[in-house]
């Protein structure tokens, strides 16, 4: 590696390191903690990233923030962290106002997408940065880090530097340097994002099991979906610097507050629906079905429905035609052409997709179950 580049990612470590060492010794280190943010507004320019964002995190639970590219939730992270500030609002920590301390003194980790180790420190001493930092006497801050490696599968690489590991196994370095310091909260900002699919899986699961293990206060930020609903007991969903829904994994799949969210997560169809006077049930595919609460004024809309709550079924003569089928394993998604040109796909087990070739006549149904209405489309 060259020198200059050494250099420079030394540097980006010990910035990195420095700010999650957590150099006060505060009391309850190794429990979690409660966060609040209150109303946490932060404009670049005309650009308003936070627009009064409040969340409260129970002490040891993980909630992870979804959402897109440019939604808030990395500047939210950041500004809990303490490495950016909030032009207005507060972030509590246990109850304490925590808005002005430098992030040095939040007593807090946090593991990077970017990894951030040392590169000629060995992945026992990266480990036990953070704790020679605090001034824990060697011996104990050897046996401290070794017992964290241990916990993240990598006591066989004790001896072995950043550039003679896999990305997974950096970054697993990363979550063992984090938790060496017990900290109150843990913050992860979109940690999986640079691996392959095979080690992200194992290293969620991984760092679900630790955090429950360890009852930790954890944040955690991605743009991936399937990451957010496997680890965290709740998903907040963000757009434009808001949050649009908090709610564990089941219950924003099942009842997505808004069709931003619907359509966020998972697939989504959006069905022609013709709302009620009092805009209580909806026309859809021909049958009367519940509307569920916040949807437009009567009148024509779109009903958001996902694959998995259609039917479908071979039928001469029927309201739709099979473009394709996608097989998924034990599902097959089938794409459906129905009149007006409108497309929708259709989960089935397999088994009963084979009849279904495209070009295949069909009648796709819907459930009597509530169902989320949106403005139509234009």
């Amino acid at each position: 590696m060259p020198t200059n580049e050494l250099a420079g990612n030394e540097t980006t470590a010990a910035k990195a390191v420095e700010s999650v060492a957590g150099l006060s010794d505060a009391a309850g280190a190794g429990h979690g903690a409660s966060v609040s943010l209150r109303a946490l507004t932060r404009a670049f320019g005309a650009t308003r990233a936070l627009d009064e964002m409040s969340l409260d995190i129970a002490p040891g639970e993980l909630v992870a923030l979804l959402g897109p590219s440019g939604c808030g939730k990395t500047t939210a992270l950041r500004i809990v962290a303490g490495f950016e500030f909030a032009d207005s609002g507060e972030v509590l920590i246990d109850g304490g106002d925590v808005s002005g301390v430098p992030a040095a003194k939040r007593d807090m980790g946090m593991v990077f997408q970017s990894y951030s180790l040392f590169p000629n420190m060995n992945a026992l001493d990266n480990v036990a940065f953070g704790l020679r930092m605090r001034k824990v006497a060697g011996s104990a801050r050897r046996k401290r880090a070794a017992e964290l490696l241990d916990m993240v599968g990598l006591a066989p690489q004790a001896g072995q530097y950043p550039h003679q590991l896999s990305g997974g196994q950096q970054q697993r370095v990363a979550l063992a340097r984090a938790l060496a310091i017990e900290p109150r909260v843990l913050l992860l900002d979109e940690p999986l994002s640079a691996l392959d699919a095979k080690v992200r899986l194992q290293l969620r699961e991984q760092i679900r099991t630790l955090q429950q293990r360890l009852g930790t206060t954890t944040l955690f930020v991605t743009h991936d979906q399937e990451e957010a609903l496997s680890m965290a007991d709740r998903v907040g969903v963000m757009r434009a610097g808001k949050l649009e829904q908090v709610a564990e994994p089941a219950e924003l799949y099942a009842r997505p507050a808004t069709a931003f969210v619907a359509e966020f997560v998972g697939t989504m169809n959006r069905l022609p629906a013709e709302l009620s006077g009092d805009g209580r049930t909806a026309t859809v595919l021909g049958v009367t079905v519940p509307v569920q609460d916040g949807g437009p004024a009567a009148g024509p809309a779109d009903a958001l429905v996902r694959p998995e709550n259609l039917t479908v079924t071979p039928a001469e003569g029927g309201d739709g035609i099979v473009t394709g089928r996608t097989f998924l394993g034990a599902v097959t998604r089938v794409a459906v052409r129905l009149s007006g040109d409108t497309e929708v796909s259709v989960d089935v087990p397999s088994t009963a997709a084979l009849p279904m070739a495209p070009g295949t006549a069909v009648t796709v149904g819907l459930p009597s179950a509530p169902v989320l209405v949106a403005a139509r489309e234009s």
